[in-house]
């Protein structure tokens, strides 16, 4: 940690980035990175490529993070946050791969150890929770932006202290945050209490799509371009669906299958589709996502492949016969 301190005080100009499709650990991270150390002078580019998921948008300084790394060139430093595998990062990869110094913070057991320096903790809850305690030790001052996204990053990546990821550190660092002023009821009311309705026709098409495997242990929810194209939504209206398919009755394993609406058809058949896991803690999904060359937690993780559907949900049914 000393001498990622090190580094980021020695910088001037400081590109920040997490991984495509992010979370509320990811943005919320990212952002408080940013405005940590727009605080000591530093310039700051925050960056992610992917659309910002509707229930993020109310946090402080979202609209400070851009879709473009064309300024990333300039920058003497990158700090990739909350993020697995530097592929995740996306089409900024090349330019960041080039930077003088690459600063890998995360929490992610998978992690592949990428940069120059690394301050990984899998025992953290979240990537907020490692960002707490850096800036106790840098001597950041907490202001209630700050205190904003370091809740909101712990309090989606733990699930609402729902998951297996939760400690005792994760309640200590969000009382200390309500100490300092945030509302938990209004950030809880974005995140988990507005959709839109063509979220929610959205998730009736999820509903439906879900298949069991023949032992009842893994469920698997299938959104395709068309879907979105039907209800007027976009990839970032799916946050949270997944939780729907993990509740099914004897579920050890929910799958969510994502097609990219973006993606081109590579022949025929095979599609870009970006995968979900999730695990009632009794299967490691982190080890099944790394498979397939994606990472995550024990109960949570992902992946992106380039495969024919039917393929694809063939493969992930089978898996259900090691449960």
């Amino acid at each position: 940690m000393d001498r990622i301190i090190r580094h980021l005080k020695n910088s001037r100009r400081v590109l920040v980035a997490s991984h495509a499709h992010p979370d509320g650990d990811a943005l919320g991270s990212s952002i408080a990175m940013g405005i940590a150390l727009e605080s000591l002078n530093k310039s700051v580019t925050m960056y992610n490529e992917s659309p910002i998921p509707a229930v993020y948008r109310f946090l402080p300084s979202i609209g400070r993070i851009v879709r473009s790394a064309d300024s990333a060139a300039a920058c003497d430093t990158a700090v990739i946050l909350d993020c697995g595998d530097l592929n995740r990062i996306g089409a900024a990869l090349t330019t960041i791969e080039k930077m003088p110094l690459i600063i890998n913070i995360d929490h992610h057991i998978t992690n592949t150890g990428f940069g120059h320096c690394r301050l990984i903790d899998p025992h953290a809850c979240a990537t907020a929770e490692i960002l707490y305690r850096l800036f106790k030790k840098m001597k950041i001052s907490f202001n209630p932006d700050i205190a904003t996204l370091i809740y909101t990053g712990i309090l989606t990546d733990t699930g609402s202290f729902r998951f297996s990821n939760t400690n005792r550190a994760a309640f200590a660092i969000c009382e200390e945050m309500v100490d300092m002023g945030i509302d938990p009821y209004t950030i809880a009311k974005h995140v988990y209490g507005t959709y839109s309705l063509g979220r929610l026709k959205l998730l009736n098409l999820a509903l439906d799509s879900i298949e069991i495997s023949k032992n009842g242990k893994l469920s698997m929810m299938t959104l395709t371009k068309e879907m979105f194209a039907d209800t007027g939504t976009n990839p970032e209206d799916i946050d949270g669906m997944i939780t729907y398919a993990k509740r099914i009755e004897d579920v050890k394993v929910a799958v969510l299958i994502q097609e990219d609406v973006n993606g081109n058809q590579d022949s025929a058949r095979s599609m870009l589709y970006h995968v979900s896991l999730r695990s009632d803690g009794t299967v490691d999904v982190a080890k099944i996502a790394f498979e397939f060359g994606g990472g995550g937690h024990l109960s949570a993780a992902g992946f992106s492949i380039q495969s024919a559907l039917k393929e694809l949900k063939s493969r992930l049914l089978t898996l259900a016969e090691s449960f």
